[in-house]
């Protein structure tokens, strides 16, 4: 029979668990939401990857997902393409759980793993055509975002494809002027309510580090990749997708 310390503390972690979930859910919930409103262009960003995969990519390519989340924007896009084989990679297990809901339907071998990005990267030896990582770069300071672009070009081996779509500042605008930007889209943001709004603005606050397109176009060729292309800018600025191959 467990002490009574002992079942306070397992009360306490089953509470820390359920509130987690609970905060999970919450956030999962709002982030559909924004994907289904379009409000970050994930549709027009994701046909975008599969026109360039078409364009660019070998048959049966090998395709990486880094920070994947719930992969459903991928799983919907990859399903139309020639892939041979998905890894995808989070740290966060429920979404993986998700994810390999999602996957079901992709014509390949599919593979889950729960690790943060950076260090799966940095000893990253499988071979891989396309990386692809979708507003989850930005999360590093410049010198580890370098650090993960090397990591990237090496897996490549010199012969992939490298695609990121991550926030953008205007050239000579700094992050507080970025995330002033961000405020003033509240109106055209109603699928989410002011509580939500807010917390993704405390989110962006604490986590995100933009840099300008010259910036995240000069990283990739720093990182060996002798081209560097900025391929589409979102709607309303906040962001940009960029791609890098040899």
């Amino acid at each position: 029979m467990a002490s009574a310390s002992t079942e306070s503390m397992l009360a306490t972690a089953d509470n820390g668990a359920a509130g987690a979930q609970d905060m999970f859910n919450r956030e999962l919930e709002t982030y559909r939401r924004i994907v289904g409103a379009n409000l970050m262009f994930h549709q027009d960003v994701y046909q975008l990857l599969r026109d360039v995969l078409v364009e660019q990519a070998p048959a049966s390519f090998r395709f990486l997902d880094v920070a994947c989340g719930d992969a459903s924007a991928s799983a919907a896009m990859l399903n139309t393409t020639a892939i041979g084989n998905y890894v995808g990679i989070d740290l966060s297990e429920a979404s993986l759980r998700l994810a390999a809901r999602e996957l079901q339907a992709l014509p390949c071998p599919v593979e889950l793993r729960c690790c943060d990005f950076a260090p799966a990267m940095a000893k990253w030896s499988e071979p891989v055509d396309v990386i692809w990582i979708g507003m989850s770069l930005h999360h590093l300071p410049t010198a580890a975002k370098a650090r993960l672009m090397r990591n990237a070009h090496r897996a490549l081996g010199g012969m992939g494809l490298f695609v990121i779509w991550e926030p953008a500042l205007f050239e000579g605008e700094d992050r507080a002027a970025w995330l002033a930007r961000f405020s003033l889209l509240r109106d055209k943001w109603s699928a989410v309510s002011d509580e939500e709004f807010a917390s993704m603005e405390r989110h962006m606050l604490l986590a995100d580090f933009p840099e300008t397109s010259q910036t995240w176009l000069r990283l990739g060729r720093d990182a060996g990749f002798s081209h560097a292309e900025d391929v589409y800018l979102m709607p309303n600025r906040m962001g940009r997708v960029f791609r890098y191959w040899n």
